[in-house]
């Protein structure tokens, strides 16, 4: 079966031939189709490239609850099958080996093939998570901000003192 932007494609508002093109998001490449035209500037990203990109991004935004077994002297993590799958939809062939990383107090990090981010100085990495911890024997709402580019504009913020236990 051809693909659709295999085909001549014409700009819907100046009528002239678009031209390939890629463009990367959350370590997604998209295929698009540009308008050459500076005045309209239009684009058009491949359907199929745009539904996978939405399969992750309801991912991402998933919690998921696993558990962690004692395996000789270390510890195991079960992957859920959903995230084992779309990886394996991605790549066809997963590595077997990831890189596992402990960020800060309470986080780990786990990182399936990554090559673009490791040899890449001008990778940066912009976080935010809203989180309640347990401080001074009370719960908080806290905000984290960090940036790998600029690690001086990193800041915690509380937001709520005083919150209730949800348990």
């Amino acid at each position: 079966m051809t693909d659709i932007f295999d085909q001549k494609i014409l700009c819907g508002k100046c009528n002239s031939k678009m031209e390939k093109s890629e463009i990367s998001k959350n370590g997604f490449i998209f295929r698009t189709m540009l308008c050459p035209n500076k005045k309209c500037s239009e684009k058009i990203i491949h359907p199929a490239d745009e539904s996978e990109y939405n399969k992750f991004i309801n991912l991402r935004n998933k919690e998921f609850q696993v558990k962690m077994r004692l395996v000789g002297n270390s510890y195991a993590v079960s992957i859920p099958m959903e995230i084992v799958n779309f990886m394996n939809e991605q790549q066809n062939k997963m590595n077997e080996m990831v890189k596992l990383s402990f960020e800060n107090m309470g986080r780990l990090s786990l990182n399936f093939n990554t090559p673009n981010l490791d040899g890449n100085s001008n990778a940066r990495v912009i976080k935010t998570r809203e989180i309640k911890i347990l401080k001074d024997g009370k719960f908080v709402h806290s905000k984290q901000f960090s940036d790998s580019a600029h690690p001086e504009r990193n800041k915690n913020q509380i937001i709520k003192k005083n919150i209730e236990d949800d348990r």
